[in-house]
């Protein structure tokens, strides 16, 4: 018997809202982890001038008791770059920091270079990103309204939403850092996301012309995701086996990147299979009983 996607929305529905509810209770509990992008404190730039392990850096930064993200840059790689969160005592953090790692790899005062971010860059990057967002959200609204219809396009911005909530409840569950590369992710998800749920309303536009005075709008979408569903599934690994390499072996600034695609990638191939297209159905079935099913 055909799996009826329809029919059990709203088991979908309640497993996505159980994690971004855990995500919210997290983030009540214990705030999410935003990195100096957001809360702004300070960037380290060391010339180090030999290849050196980030791990030994890391090292240090645990014995300080410090909470800050190390990202080697140059073209050989002989630079570090420390993002610090703001902390109390902060100068003095900083320069037992700066003296451990003098000590570690001989340095002199002329091969560190620190740059603080203040708050207002924080809010303003706060602002930038949920802005960015919101007009992607609109774009995407606009273009389906024109491609499809107004209810179609309301229901993929539904599952997007749907997306970034998942993002941001796994990084508070993860305690994972949310900084600009996390809203890189966020946006990239975003475009991949309403490229797997264009393909089920293509679809459903297609069916409906064809079986619109036969078979009910769910029947329609059930047909529909049926009929894309291994092309749904097959993109989705073949794009998660290529940034689950890149998390793997790539270097922690990149992992901060790719860890919340991971997440984005899951969300959005499960909010394209099981959310975007039965939310439609179910709003336009009652219609549906009075004309024949049609989509533009």
């Amino acid at each position: 018997m055909a799996f009826d996607f329809v029919g059990k929305y709203k088991i979908f529905v309640v497993i996505s809202l159980i994690v971004i509810l855990a995500g919210l209770a997290v983030t009540l509990w214990q705030g999410l982890n935003l990195g100096v992008d957001f809360v702004g404190g300070s960037l380290i730039y060391i010339n180090i001038g030999k290849q050196y392990s980030a791990d030994d850096i890391r090292s240090i930064l645990s014995s300080e008791g410090i909470d800050a993200t190390v990202v080697q840059v140059g073209e050989d790689k002989a630079d570090a770059m420390i993002r610090m969160r703001y902390m109390e005592n902060q100068d003095e953090i900083q320069q037992n920091l700066i003296a451990a790692l003098k000590d570690k790899y001989d340095l002199t005062d002329d091969k560190f270079s620190v740059e603080a971010v203040g708050p207002t860059v924080g809010r303003d990057l706060t602002l930038n990103a949920i802005k960015s967002i919101i007009i992607a959200w609109a774009f995407i609204l606009i273009y389906i309204w024109i491609r499809f219809e107004l209810k179609s396009g309301v229901a993929a911005i539904i599952a997007l939403i749907h997306d970034v909530f998942i993002m941001i409840a796994a990084a508070a569950l993860m305690r994972t850092q949310i900084n600009s590369p996390f809203v890189a992710a966020v946006l990239t998800i975003i475009g991949y996301s309403i490229n797997n749920t264009i393909v089920v309303f293509d679809r459903v536009r297609e069916n409906a012309k064809r079986f619109g005075r036969k078979m009910s709008r769910a029947e329609i979408t059930n047909a529909s995701i049926r009929q894309t569903l291994s092309r749904s599934i097959n993109t989705a690994l073949t794009t998660l086996f290529t940034v689950l390499a890149l998390y793997i072996f790539g270097v922690e600034s990149i992992k901060e990147f790719t860890l919340p695609i991971i997440v984005g990638l899951l969300a959005g191939a499960y909010s394209s299979i099981f959310i975007a297209g039965p939310v439609w159905a179910v709003w336009t079935e009652q219609p549906a009983a009075k004309k024949p099913a049609a989509v533009r």
